[in-house]
């Protein structure tokens, strides 16, 4: 990526690792939207404490009257406020919620054994 300032004899990019998502907010938008549309839900439940999902969550809850609530993923930290007020309903995982919901380490199928990343 191109660095914002360069001085003379130094390299004008640099290598990064970059992990944003792209595409998954439109694709979530667009399934509760659709889903709405088709009246395939009666409520929805988004995972997310990402505020660019505001205004399809008004438009699912005000314009389709589904009921739509949301999920912050994060176990720390506050929703972000538009946020939540603009669902009909508001919760945080917990961190022991989240632990309890984990698969065992080591599970097997119809190959054999398979095991969790350790980074997991």
């Amino acid at each position: 990526m191109p660095l914002a300032r360069t001085a003379p004899g130094v390299p004008r990019t640099v290598e990064v690792i970059k992990t944003e998502e792209k595409g998954s907010d439109v694709n979530l938008a667009s399934f509760l939207l659709m889903d709405a549309f088709t009246y395939d839900c009666d409520t929805a439940v988004v995972v997310t404490n990402d505020g660019d999902l505001m205004e399809p969550i008004i438009m699912a809850r005000a314009q389709l009257g589904l009921t739509v609530g949301i999920v912050n993923p994060h176990s720390r930290g506050n929703p972000t406020r538009a946020l939540a007020s603009c669902a009909d309903f508001y919760k945080s995982v917990r961190s022991s919620t989240l632990r309890a919901s984990q698969f065992p380490p080591t599970m097997s199928d119809g190959r054999g054994p398979f095991h969790k990343p350790p980074s997991w």
